[in-house]
């Protein structure tokens, strides 16, 4: 608990435990933001431009793996709430953050800093986080803080928005593919995590990261940026910046969708970066399949001629291996390739 950043514990340079390996650090903090990272409007899929908004979403999804989504139907007054609820979280008092803290694995609310793995990992990621299901709702918001008093009335609602957001996404994504109607909605979706980042201030932001490298192992994330940059996604070989763009939410294919897609959508690697200036709060929604959901190719996807790249499993058992090799995307994506006959 005492080692929560926003605690303010860390004055003057970076402890040598938050320092990464010298190919690791995030070197240039100058890295231009990106215009070439897709801004699809939503709206156009509704006025009768469907056809085209699908379009540029499969053709985002295989590209980039990423894309923002703006005229998304989500109230601006809802967004700046509850963005100024996670901060208002982050700044409570040492003793009213110490309630959240806990290492009980099956604990599904609570707080932390850098990861669940703390005690073990060599390297320390420079962010605390805050995380909790939220779907269904009504399982999980009872367990939700009490402090602050409007938190669970305020991210309730925008959790539910959030997943509306994600099915419509979905449908497209799946239309653009050739599946059938409806194709996620199921227990494809049955869970979505909130997990909300706090990146403090950092006096020597070269030396050390707020996330590292990673792909999501879920289905698709919905990211509610800070209006500070800090998101990067690697491209080509380069680190690209996400640009904040005001009331837009930025999309990321998880592995899961890789998966079903047969290959076809890609799941980015991406990772956050700090600054010396101001902290940063952003907020995922992890939409996922349930534990014991069965995950594999789409059958329309694969034939003969495009056999399945990946074997069916469980969804829990893809997130266990997934975690027990600290998110490396090369060796948790082979693990779960098609055995060839």
């Amino acid at each position: 608990m005492d080692k929560l950043i926003s605690n303010g514990f860390i004055v003057g340079s970076v402890p040598e435990d938050y320092i990464f390996p010298p190919d690791l650090r995030p070197g240039n903090l100058e890295i231009p933001l990106s215009s070439n990272i897709p801004v699809i409007d939503l709206s156009e899929a509704q006025n009768g431009d469907r056809t085209n908004t699908i379009h540029k979403i499969i053709k985002a999804s295989q590209e980039f793996g990423f894309f923002q989504v703006i005229n998304h139907g989500i109230s601006v007054n809802l967004m700046n709430d509850v963005r100024s609820v996670f901060k208002e979280l982050f700044e409570m008092p040492a003793e009213e953050k110490q309630k959240l803290c806990s290492n009980d694995p099956s604990k599904t609310c609570k707080m932390l800093t850098s990861s669940a793995s703390y005690a073990t990992e060599k390297v320390h990621q420079w962010r605390d986080n805050f995380r909790h299901p939220c779907h269904p709702l009504e399982q999980w918001q009872h367990f939700w803080p009490q402090n602050p008093t409007r938190y669970r009335e305020c991210v309730g609602v925008f959790s539910v928005e959030v997943k509306k957001l994600a099915s419509r996404i979905l449908s497209l994504i799946s239309e653009g593919l050739g599946l059938k109607c409806g194709y996620f909605d199921n227990d494809l979706t049955g869970s979505m995590l909130l997990n909300v980042n706090h990146y403090p201030p950092c006096p020597e932001p070269s030396l050390t990261l707020g996330i590292i490298k990673h792909s999501d192992p879920n289905l698709i994330t919905i990211l509610l940026q800070d209006h500070v940059c800090g998101l990067q996604v690697f491209k080509d070989g380069k680190w690209i910046a996400v640009e904040p763009i005001p009331n837009a939410f930025v999309v990321n294919i998880g592995h899961q969708l890789r998966i079903i897609s047969n290959g076809k959508l890609r799941s980015s690697e991406h990772r956050a970066v700090t600054n010396s200036r101001v902290s940063r709060t952003s907020a995922a929604f992890f939409v996922a399949p349930s534990d014991e959901c069965i995950v594999e190719p789409a059958q329309a996807l694969t034939n003969e001629h495009h056999p399945p790249i990946f074997k069916s499993f469980k969804y829990k058992d893809f997130f266990s291996y997934y975690f027990a090799k600290h998110g490396d995307t090369d060796e948790v994506l082979k693990s779960f390739e098609a055995q060839e006959s």
